[in-house]
C-alpha cells in the first residue's frame, strides 16, 4: 500500500494564536480508512507519549472524527502524539458489523505502518511500550474490542492501557435492544446471540493491558452500571480493569476539552 500523508495544517480549532500540525493518513483503501495524526512541539531527545482516540457517535455516519478534534488538539498541546482514526460507519459500503470493527484493528496496526513513517519524517519521538487508546460512546466499544483482537501487540507497540469513556462496553445485557447496537449488528440478538457476543468487549478474551473505564455519573445516554458491571466481571475473566466515576456530568462532557471528564481522562493518562 503506498501511505499518503497531508501537508501540516493549522488545526481549526487551535486558539491563542498557536498551531497545531496535523497530517492526514490513510490507513486502508476505502474513503473512511485514514486518521490525523497530530504531532507535538518537543524536542528531539524527548519521547512523547502517544495515544489513538477512537471517535463515537452510534457507528453513523452522522459522527465523524471531528467530533474528538478539540481533544486531540489540546493532547498535542500538551506534549501527547495523537492518532486520531476514522472508519467506516454502519450508512458505509462495508461497515456495520463486523467491517467497522476491523476498521479500527486496522487503524491500530498502521502505528507500525504509516504512523511510525510519518512520526520518523516530522522527527518525532514517541513511547512504543505504553500506547494508550481512548474511545468515546460507541468509540469505547471499538476501542476496548479492537485492542482485545491484537492482544495490546503491535509490532513494536504495546498498547498498555484502554480508556473506555461512557461506553457500551457488553451487547448482550442492557444494550441489545437499542436501535444503533441492532444497526450495527444487522440483526436483533435473538437472531442472532452469537454476533451480539463476538461484538462485546465483555465478551472478549483478557488481554494484558489495563481497561481504565471512565463514566459520568449523570449520563442518560449510557448508564454507568454498564461500566460498573464490566469492572466488576473483569476480575473472573482474568482482565484488569478499573472504574472511575465522574460525578455532576453528562455523556458528551469527554468530548469537550474543559470537562470534569477530561481532566480524569488526563489524570488516568498521566498527563
Amino acid at each position: 500500500m503506498r501511505w499518503h500523508s497531508a501537508p501540516s495544517v493549522r488545526s481549526p480549532t487551535a486558539g491563542r494564536g498557536d498551531s497545531v500540525r496535523r497530517k492526514k493518513i490513510r490507513y486502508g483503501e476505502h474513503d473512511s480508512n485514514f486518521g490525523h495524526l497530530y504531532l507535538p512541539d518537543v524536542g528531539p531527545n524527548d519521547c512523547a507519549p502517544l495515544v489513538v482516540l477512537v471517535h463515537g457517535g452510534y457507528w453513523s455516519v452522522e459522527y465523524s472524527l471531528i467530533v474528538y478534534s478539540a481533544i486531540a488538539v489540546d493532547l498535542a498541546r500538551k506534549g501527547v502524539a495523537v492518532w486520531s482514526v476514522e472508519y467506516r460507519r454502519v450508512e458505509e459500503a462495508g461497515g456495520g458489523w463486523p467491517g467497522t470493527g476491523r476498521d479500527v484493528v486496522a487503524a491500530l496496526r498502521a502505528l507500525d505502518g504509516p504512523v511510525a513513517h510519518q512520526l520518523a519524517i516530522d522527527g518525532v519521538k514517541v513511547d512504543r511500550r505504553n500506547v494508550a487508546v481512548v474511545g468515546h460512546s460507541a468509540g469505547g466499544q471499538l476501542a476496548t474490542w479492537a485492542v482485545a483482537q491484537v492482544r495490546a501487540e503491535v509490532g513494536g507497540f504495546r498498547v498498555a492501557t484502554v480508556i473506555p469513556q461512557s461506553a457500551v462496553l457488553d451487547f448482550t445485557i442492557g444494550a441489545a435492544d437499542r436501535p444503533s447496537v441492532q444497526r450495527l449488528l444487522g440483526s436483533t440478538f435473538d437472531e442472532a446471540p452469537e454476533r451480539y457476543r463476538d461484538a462485546s468487549p465483555a465478551s472478549q478474551e483478557p488481554f494484558d493491558a489495563l481497561v481504565a473505564a471512565i463514566h459520568t455519573v449523570d449520563d442518560a445516554s449510557v448508564p454507568v452500571e454498564m461500566s460498573r458491571r464490566y469492572v466488576a466481571d473483569a476480575a473472573e475473566r482474568g482482565q484488569r480493569a478499573a472504574l472511575y466515576e465522574v460525578p455532576g456530568e453528562g455523556h458528551d462532557a469527554f468530548i469537550d476539552p474543559r470537562s470534569a471528564a477530561h481532566r480524569q481522562t488526563l489524570r488516568v493518562l498521566g498527563i
